[in-house]
């Protein structure tokens, strides 16, 4: 319950000082290409349960038939897209699954369906959490794409090795979660965001 009530005040707290910042982001990626400036996607919640996380588009609109996964200089990816990534600004709808309880700041980023499917029964443990804006298995796997783009068959390295790593994370994250791992885990997000930030800029 405490959880709950920082994640509810934190969120509205940082809607009302990011709201600006969300609207010209927003205006820029419909600017930018064809299409909604939301990104929204099904993905496994708490207890199984599916919701729609929310991202500003980075993503050329296609059939819903490409990649789930995001592999190198991926050419779906639009001019915005590639800034609101590096920045991480395109996470920031997600303060509404927040709000909605979909979410909270911290902890296991939320998998699509497709993916779950391969959990086994001990990886499930993790949908018994409410999945996060942010965890440790994020800050490790920060250069995802670059580490897919150098496999011969991406999908399968990233549930062979990328997911079952994440998910190892994340359930060592559940054994200890409580406040203070909350603050060093969104601390370590931060320091990793401005350096990614920094190089970008070089």
């Amino acid at each position: 319950m405490a959880k709950r009530a920082v994640d509810l005040l934190l969120s509205l707290a940082g809607l009302a000082l990011v709201w600006p910042l969300m609207a010209l982001a927003a205006l820029w990626v419909k600017v930018d290409s064809p299409g909604p400036a939301l990104f929204r996607q099904e993905r496994v919640g708490r207890h199984g349960r599916s919701f729609h996380i929310l991202k500003f588009r980075t993503m050329r609109p296609d059939d819903g038939k490409g990649r789930q996964i995001t592999v190198g200089a991926d050419p779906r990816i639009t001019r915005s897209g590639h800034w609101l990534r590096a920045t991480k600004l395109d996470e920031l709808p997600q303060l509404f699954n927040v709000i909605k309880g979909e979410m909270s700041f911290v902890g296991p980023r939320p998998e699509v369906p497709r993916y779950v499917a391969f959990y086994t029964p001990e990886e499930r443990r993790v949908l018994e959490l409410r999945p996060g804006i942010t965890d440790l298995a994020s800050i490790k796997y920060r250069h995802e794409s670059e580490l897919l783009a150098r496999s011969a068959d991406p999908e399968r390295t990233y549930v062979d090795e990328v997911m079952r790593d994440k998910l190892r994370i994340n359930l060592d994250y559940a054994a200890r979660a409580g406040l203070w791992a909350d603050v060093g885990v969104i601390v370590l997000t931060l320091r990793a965001l401005l350096r990614r930030t920094d190089a970008s800029a070089r």
